[in-house]
């Protein structure tokens, strides 16, 4: 027998030398004649701990019932039960002496009488805590007593050990034996190594060994004693001397007091039987054992339980003991996160409780859970993390921003819900720079060129916003491409005041960016048209940044000749400057907190805008913004933003949603008329367009019959960012799928002051052209005379203007 359970133990290791850990130092206490130590996997560095039992020979006692006990820990598998990793047997010759060691290797724990001291828990959090680790010893033991029919013996302090989640653990199972009260022909001792138990946690008729009355017993008898016995242990905070202080129930809690008494009553057939200890006891039911045991049991719960019970638990939290609920409830809430089991309320919670770890526990038990998270197709999830990405941005590495993060949030720039779009831009301003200058060129600003033509004005403004603020990480060739563009030809050019008033303050924040050529040919010309915007925010605006902007080019002017790449300036050279790129910064995050958002969101365009507001309406004072739409002021329609002067760009032609048709693509500002010059009749611009037409035969040109764009952006393929641009015969251009905003920049001013003018009267004159123009012959159907509806013979054809003969009213001259 003794051979055989030698093999048991020997079977997972032949030595010490073979043992796959290191052993540290050990413990102040241990139960019995173990050793605790302090260990490491030699593989990974993972904790474990290290029990070892020592003997003169392998005849020795408690060795053999080591052996019980190694063969009982391997065996018996519980939550509530010390898991087994490894055991070895060693022999070392000690002297003269030949020296026998078993070793036995768990899970990391400390024991239960070292773990208080720790964590030093007083008053209610303290009641809590014991209440939370007794619900666990009594149920690994009324799994022992009643499912298994096994008697651990001597149930103590001693024999409790505490896991680094703080769960507590039954452990020595040396005296561990098989309950065999209904063998009737059984005479000896039920507990082989009884001897081992102290004599102070023995019951009466363990200590008189009467073996009889104990076949008698229920098999929880014995055990229920234990428990009695760690309950006083563990209340009066030392350890029991002698049986008869058990009667001293001064420090036991009034609600235990009575299952105390139970437990340990002198007639083991009326002692409490553990399970009914669970069922039946008040003292078991408070918030900390509640929480525990709703996170165990989560995914027998339906969804609504599941929400309330996320929503209440970061308030409940608080009232828990910190470190429990850093190293007991965090652990379940991720995992239960990583596995689906939680709903999205559940983030709001771990980033809660994790908020107070330190930078290394931080990075350890919440980031990995987040990084796994992002990969999550449920909505509700992603919106939570692009809500609290303030939280724990911070924390993440650029290496996994650029290689793990980033991939996952980019899918929110295509989303239907204009709610994510939104959510996924604002989090660009903290994801933005931990990107390298790949991603950014790649794939960012490819999507924000996007987002600028968005249907939804308050995401349009939000680009313009995050552009300002992150231009700061944009390479010099990047910004010289980009910046001006996005600016100037999208944002001041939108139909909505709050992005013309974006655009203004984007380029004033990034003023140092710009050098003396490009403020004046390119900037300069784009806001002075605003001073005479409807909107009085947006005037105001650039009123101040031609200001600044003149002011700049004047210290140009100022410096050397010879200086002829001299910058613009520093913006803090600049009275009033400072403040614009914080103003950007500040609407981005302090306006759209999380806590003012819903979780969830619909994919409908209307719902998403109840938080669209939260960075575009800081761009206006006027209370008449605050409802974020296109439509929001009435006035836009009948007094529409002046035009640009500098339409040479490609961008004169282009009609996306953003701002009116132009008019004139002449160079420079003599074609800027007066607001009060009337317009010409319809028929005196029809004949002074006819006067202009050569007397000649017109060769075939291409009419260009594209589409007017509108703010709902282009449903063509992703490559053809700026097709409409593209299609500008003026510039020329070709667009490069790497630079989005490279189309419509605006090209060298020409000093040429005759052009071609095929548009000087937009889409209006080409029908007034086709109104006058001759028909051509068709033999289907009797073509309209000139007079009011009277049929005539088919007019030839002829060149050149033709003179018009209207009955109508109106000056035929």
């Amino acid at each position: 027998m003794l051979k055989f359970l030698k093999g048991v133990v020997a079977g997972s290791g032949a030595g010490r030398k073979d043992l796959p850990y290191n052993i540290g130092e050990p413990y102040s206490s241990a139960w019995g004649s173990w050793v605790h130590y302090r260990g490491t996997s030699k593989d990974d560095g993972a904790p474990v701990s290290i029990f070892s039992l020592s003997g003169s020979s392998a005849n020795d006692g408690h060795l053999v019932a080591g052996h019980n006990g190694v063969k009982r820990l391997r065996t018996v598998r519980h939550p509530n039960i010390l898991s087994f990793l490894h055991s070895t047997e060693a022999e070392a010759l000690d002297g003269s002496t030949t020296k026998v060691t078993i070793y036995i290797v768990t899970e990391p724990v400390m024991p239960l009488s070292e773990k208080i001291k720790e964590l030093r828990l007083e008053g209610s959090q303290r009641d809590e805590y014991y209440a939370w680790g007794l619900h666990r010893i009594s149920k690994a033991v009324s799994f022992l007593n009643n499912d298994c029919k096994l008697v651990h013996g001597n149930v103590c302090m001693a024999s409790v050990v505490v896991t680094q989640t703080l769960d507590w653990k039954l452990h020595a199972f040396d005296v561990l034996s098989e309950y065999d009260g209904n063998n009737e022909a059984a005479t000896g001792p039920m507990l082989q190594y009884e001897w081992l138990i102290g004599s102070q946690y023995k019951s009466m008729e363990l200590s008189k060994s009467d073996w009889s009355a104990i076949r008698k017993s229920p098999p929880w008898a014995i055990d229920s004693w234990g428990l009695g016995c760690l309950i006083y242990e563990l209340f009066s905070g030392m350890k029991l001397g002698r049986t008869e202080e058990l009667r001293n129930t001064t420090n036991i809690p009034k609600s235990l007091l009575q299952d105390y008494q139970r437990l340990l009553s002198s007639m083991p057939s009326r002692r409490l039987n553990p399970s009914k200890l669970l069922e039946n006891s008040e003292y078991f039911q408070n918030k900390l054992v509640d929480t525990i045991q709703f996170m165990e049991i989560l995914n027998l719960m339906d969804s609504v339980e599941k929400d309330n019970f996320f929503r209440k638990l970061p308030n409940l939290a608080d009232q828990l003991p910190r470190s429990i609920v850093q190293k007991k409830l965090l652990p379940l809430l991720a995992s239960a996160l990583e596995f689906g089991s939680a709903t999205a309320p559940a983030l709001t919670a771990l980033l809660k409780m994790g908020s107070c770890l330190s930078p290394e526990e931080y990075g350890v038990k919440i980031l990995p859970t987040i990084i796994k998270l992002f990969a999550s197709n449920d909505r509700a999830i992603r919106v939570g993390l692009l809500q609290h990405i303030d939280q724990y941005g911070e924390s993440l590495s650029a290496q996994m921003v650029d290689e793990q993060v980033y991939l996952h949030v980019a899918n929110g720039f295509s989303d239907t819900s204009a709610f994510l779009r939104e959510l996924t831009l604002k989090s660009m301003l903290v994801l933005a720079p931990k990107l390298s200058q790949r991603t950014i060129s790649g794939s960012l600003l490819k999507f924000l060129s996007k987002l600028q033509v968005d249907e939804e004005p308050a995401i349009r403004t939000n680009t313009t916003i995050l552009l300002g603020n992150i231009a700061s990480h944009l390479n010099d060739g990047t910004r010289k491409r980009v910046l001006i563009n996005a600016f100037t030809v999208r944002a001041l050019r939108d139909t909505f005041s709050p992005a013309r008033g974006a655009g203004i303050m984007a380029l004033s924040a990034t003023s140092s960016y710009y050098d003396a050529t490009e403020i004046a040919t390119r900037i300069l010309p784009n806001i002075v048209v605003l001073t005479i915007d409807p909107d009085s925010d947006v005037r105001s605006k650039a009123f101040q940044a031609v200001e600044q902007f003149l002011q700049l080019v004047k210290q140009f002017h100022e410096k050397p000749s010879g200086d002829a790449t001299g910058a613009a300036g520093t913006l803090s050279s600049l009275p009033g400057n400072a403040s614009l790129l914080g103003w950007a910064m500040s609407s981005l995050t302090l306006k759209g907190k999380p806590s003012e958002q819903s979780t969830l969101v619909s994919t409908s365009s209307s719902v998403p805008l109840s938080s669209s507001i939260s960075i575009a309406s800081s761009l206006t004072d006027d209370a008449n913004i605050a409802q974020i739409r296109v439509n929001s002021r009435t006035d836009l329609s009948d007094n529409p933003p002046p035009a640009s002067p500098t339409l040479t760009d490609g961008w004169g032609d282009l009609d996306n949603g953003t701002r009116g048709e132009q008019d004139d693509d002449k160079v420079g500002w003599d074609d800027i008329e007066p607001l009060e010059e009337a317009r010409p009749s319809e028929a005196l611009a029809s004949i002074q367009a006819a006067q202009k037409r050569p007397v000649s035969v017109p060769k075939t040109q291409a009419i260009n019959s594209r589409p007017k764009n509108t703010l709902k952006g282009s449903k063509d393929d992703d490559d053809d960012l700026w097709g409409d641009v593209a299609s500008n015969t003026k510039s020329g251009k070709v667009v490069d799928a790497d630079d989005p905003w490279g189309a419509i920049a605006a090209p060298v001013l020409k000093s040429s002051s005759k052009s071609l003018n095929l548009k000087s009267s937009g889409s209006a004159s080409d029908e007034l052209w086709a109104s006058i123009a001759a028909p051509p012959p068709t033999a289907g159907h009797k073509p309209m005379s000139g007079g009011r509806g009277r049929g005539a013979k088919p007019a030839t054809p002829r060149l050149g203007a033709q003179r018009i003969n209207r009955t109508s009213s109106g000056n035929p001259n």
